[in-house]
């Protein structure tokens, strides 16, 4: 066996499996990877894309949280508001009605009052007109009025 026939054979074999990958085998596998290159570059923008919504999404959420803090915080206030709001109303109403049983405990008190004078009147007419009595009846005479007089103030 010659080495030269040898070495053009392979080469001859080489050239053709060259030949023969270039013109079969390589143009499927460089559109596999255009395609495997397309698809990822184009994951990567889906996946900056989905990073760009996420981080729209997240502001978005701090915002709305933020608006709900507000208006959970107006609420809140708008409830205090309202609750000082009664709470006062409740004290007039009970100052009202204090001051109404106020009055009505002094015109009781009045009635009362007059009820006892209206009897003290009647307990000292009788006493004076009991004095008189007894003044007429005695004789007229100046120690036994005084000592009658010292009696009915001690009464009184």
């Amino acid at each position: 066996m010659n080495i030269t026939a040898t070495l053009i054979g392979q080469s001859l074999t080489f050239v053709v499996f060259v030949w023969f990958c270039m013109k079969y085998i390589w143009p499927p596998l460089v559109t596999m990877m255009r395609e495997r290159q397309e698809a990822i570059a184009a994951g990567l923008r889906a996946s900056e894309e989905a990073d760009k919504k996420l981080a729209d999404a997240a502001s978005g959420a701090e915002a709305e949280l933020a608006k709900a803090k507000d208006e959970a915080a107006a609420i809140i206030e708008q409830a205090r508001n309202r609750a000082n709001q009664m709470v006062e109303e409740a004290k007039d109403d009970a100052r009202q009605e204090g001051e109404r049983l106020i009055e009505a405990a002094r015109a009781e008190i009045d009635q009362e009052m007059n009820r006892a004078k209206e009897a003290l009147r009647a307990q000292v007419s009788s006493l004076v007109i009991s004095g008189a009595e007894q003044v007429l009846e005695g004789s007229v005479d100046a120690s036994k009025h005084e000592d009658m007089l010292n009696r009915l103030a001690a009464e009184l």
